[in-house]
C-alpha cells in the first residue's frame, strides 16, 4: 500500500501523523511511503530522517494526498483539504466528527474511507489511540490552569500549591477517565486542593485507594457537581463520550458563585466542550472570559509539545496502521473489532453511532 503524511495546517499544530520510525516500520513491511516536505520539522524531525527510514519526500501536500492509498494525519482535514478527499481513500486520523458538520458531510460526499483515532475501542472499552492524548492533555490541564490562574494572565492570583500558612487553590475535575487521571496526578504533585467528580464509583474507588486523603471523590450528580464547581479556583472539564457530543455538565448559571478570575480548561472542547458556552481557541490566544470566568478551550492542546505527543501517538496509532496496509481495509476491520469500532464513514455512509446521532443521519452498522 502507498502510504502519505503531511504538514498539519490546523493552526499552531506541530504534530505529524508518521514518525520516521514509523515509517521505517511500514517500509519493513514492504509498503511505500510518501512524507510532504518539511511535515516533521516542528515535531523535531528532518526530511532527510525520513530519506533514511526509507521514505520519499514529495515538494507539496497534494502530490501527498493525490498519490497515497492512506493518508495518516492527527488532525482532522480542514476545508483547504476538502478537495482532496476521495473514494477510495483510506483517512486514517483524529476526526471528532460529532463536533463538524461539515467535515461529515464532506466525508460522505467524497465517499472517503475514514478511521477516527478516538473511536478505536479494545475489548476492554478502552480507547487506545485516544489515551496518549489524553494523558498528554490531562497532565497539560493542570499545567495551564495553573498559569491562567496568575493575576498577570488575568486570573484570580492564586498560587496552586500555596505556601505554609496560606490556603491552595481549589480544583475541581469533572470526569475521572485518561485525562481526568492524569490531570489529578499532575495537581496531587503540585501540592493542590483537589476534588474529583465521575458516576463511575468503581473508578472513584480506585482513586480513593491510591490518594486516600490527598483528595476528595465526589458522585456526580447535579448538586454534588454544582457545589464542588462553585468553590473551585480551577475546574478541569475532562468528560468523555467516545464519538458523541460531549453533554454540558459546566453550566452558566454556576458561574454567578464562583471566585472572579477562576479558571475553567475544557479539555472536552474537541468534542464540542463540556460548559454551555464553548467554543475552539488556538495556541496563539488559548482564553477568553465569561462572567468573570477564564475559559481555555484549545482544541489540540498536545499539540503544544509536539516533541512528546508525535511519538506517544505513533506508538499507539502504528500497529492498527500497518494492520490497514498489511491486510487491507475490509480484512483489517474483519480481523479487529477494534479497528472495526474506529471507522466513521464508509463508502457515503455513517458508521459510528455518536455521529449519526449528532446529525440525525442513518446509521449503517458494519
Amino acid at each position: 500500500m502507498i502510504i502519505g503524511t503531511v504538514k498539519e495546517i490546523k493552526n499552531l499544530e506541530f504534530r505529524v501523523g508518521l514518525t520516521p520510525g514509523a515509517v521505517k516500520e511500514y517500509v519493513s513491511h514492504g509498503h511505500q511511503v510518501y512524507v510532504e516536505k518539511n511535515a516533521g520539522v516542528n515535531s523535531g524531525f528532518k526530511d532527510s530522517d525520513y530519506v533514511n527510514a526509507g521514505a520519499s519526500i514529495l515538494k507539496t501536500a497534494e502530490e501527498v494526498w493525490k498519490q497515497s492509498e492512506m493518508v495518516v494525519k492527527v488532525k482532522e482535514p480542514l476545508e483547504p483539504e476538502f478537495k482532496f478527499l476521495r473514494e477510495g481513500l483510506i483517512l486514517y486520523t483524529y476526526l471528532h466528527l460529532a463536533a463538524n458538520e461539515d467535515l461529515t458531510y464532506a466525508l460522505m460526499k467524497s465517499k472517503t474511507q475514514s478511521i477516527a483515532y478516538e473511536t478505536i475501542t479494545d475489548d476492554d472499552g478502552g480507547l487506545p489511540c485516544l489515551k496518549p492524548m489524553s494523558e498528554v492533555a490531562g497532565r497539560l490541564s493542570a499545567i495551564e490552569g495553573a498559569k491562567y490562574l496568575e493575576k498577570p494572565f488575568g486570573g484570580s492570583g492564586i498560587l496552586i500549591s500555596g505556601v505554609p500558612g496560606v490556603q491552595k487553590a481549589k480544583v475541581t475535575i469533572v470526569g475521572a477517565g485518561v485525562v481526568g487521571e492524569n490531570a489529578l496526578k499532575m495537581l496531587v504533585g503540585m501540592g493542590a486542593d483537589v476534588t474529583v467528580l465521575d458516576i463511575n464509583l468503581r473508578k472513584l474507588t480506585f482513586l480513593d485507594d491510591i490518594y486516600g486523603n490527598k483528595i476528595q471523590t465526589l458522585y456526580s450528580s447535579r448538586a454534588n457537581l454544582e457545589l464542588a464547581i462553585k468553590r473551585a479556583d480551577l475546574v478541569i472539564g475532562a468528560v468523555l463520550l467516545p464519538g458523541a457530543k460531549a453533554p454540558k455538565l459546566i453550566k452558566r448559571e454556576y458561574y454567578k458563585d464562583m471566585k472572579p478570575g477562576s479558571v475553567i480548561v475544557d479539555v472536552a472542547i474537541d468534542q464540542g466542550g463540556s460548559t454551555e458556552v464553548s467554543k475552539a481557541t488556538y495556541h496563539d490566544n488559548p482564553t477568553y472570559v465569561v462572567d468573570g470566568i477564564i475559559h481555555y478551550t484549545v482544541a489540540n492542546m498536545p499539540g503544544a509539545v509536539p516533541m512528546t505527543s508525535t511519538d506517544a501517538l505513533n506508538n499507539a496509532t502504528l500497529p492498527y496502521g500497518l494492520m490497514i496496509a498489511d491486510l487491507g481495509l475490509d480484512m483489517a476491520l474483519n480481523r479487529s473489532r477494534a479497528l472495526k469500532k474506529g471507522i466513521n464513514t464508509y463508502n457515503g455512509d455513517i458508521t459510528c453511532p455518536g455521529v449519526a446521532e449528532a446529525f440525525d443521519l442513518p446509521y449503517l452498522k458494519l
